[in-house]
């Protein structure tokens, strides 16, 4: 059955045509699950519209390649998608004011959901089938994983906002007393009295296991009034 369906799909009949474009619709959906529980910018509706539109363009490409002889070039049109998705990719990336990249994973998976609609439209639909299983493992476990990792990395960012522009030094100093070292990415000194110093600096332990006491005992700083992990 899942095999007659297959070699329908991947023919030029009505059928095939609506059947690819259903599956582009409800596969684009599926990826902006993900995307939309977590409230990003690119959605389920976003998603389920540009693995539509990658469909109809290569089902756009094949009818023109059956029109004229076979004289058209099929690859040329859905070059054309991946490249120009990379474009709306770059809009659901943000650089937060401290210096937080958000996005990327969105930006990756519109770009991904192209390329499975690109697939559906020229009638394979088998191999999105099977890559859509990929991409939800990747999103599902892979998080997780990423997730982890991120906890346990000697490498980290922290946002600080600090009590002046001389508590930056004492907490530099401090961090070398620890054997840590650090990288400034940006600090920001309020000309408010009443207002802190803000900094955004990487942190690089000596070895693992020490990240959660490093950043309790940063917290209990007399200058530092504010910590955020990033």
């Amino acid at each position: 059955m899942w095999r007659e369906w297959m070699n329908i799909l991947s023919g030029w009949s009505t059928t095939a045509i609506i059947g690819r474009l259903a599956i582009a619709t409800v596969m684009g959906t599926i990826i902006g699950i993900d995307r939309g529980l977590k409230r990003r910018g690119a959605g389920i509706k976003t998603h389920a519209l540009v693995c539509l539109g990658s469909a109809l363009v290569m089902l756009t490409s094949q009818y023109m390649m059956i029109q004229f002889d076979h004289q058209a070039d099929l690859a040329r049109l859905g070059a054309q998608v991946i490249s120009g998705v990379g474009f709306l990719g770059v809009g659901t990336i943000l650089v937060t004011e401290k210096q937080r990249i958000k996005g990327l994973t969105t930006a990756a998976g519109l770009w991904t959901c192209a390329c499975v609609g690109l697939a559906i439209g020229i009638g394979f639909v088998e191999g999105a089938v099977y890559a859509l299983i990929f991409i939800a493992l990747v999103l599902r476990i892979l998080n997780r994983f990423d997730l982890f990792l991120q906890k346990h990395a000697k490498v980290f960012d922290l946002y600080l906002e600090l009590e002046d522009g001389k508590s930056i030094e004492f907490f530099l100093q401090k961090m070398r007393d620890h054997n840590v070292k650090t990288e400034i990415i940006e600090t920001r000194k309020m000309q408010d009295p009443w207002k802190y110093a803000s900094m955004v600096i990487s942190l690089e332990m000596d070895r693992f296991g020490k990240r959660a006491d490093l950043i309790k005992e940063i917290r209990e700083l007399d200058y530092v009034h504010y910590v955020e992990e990033m």
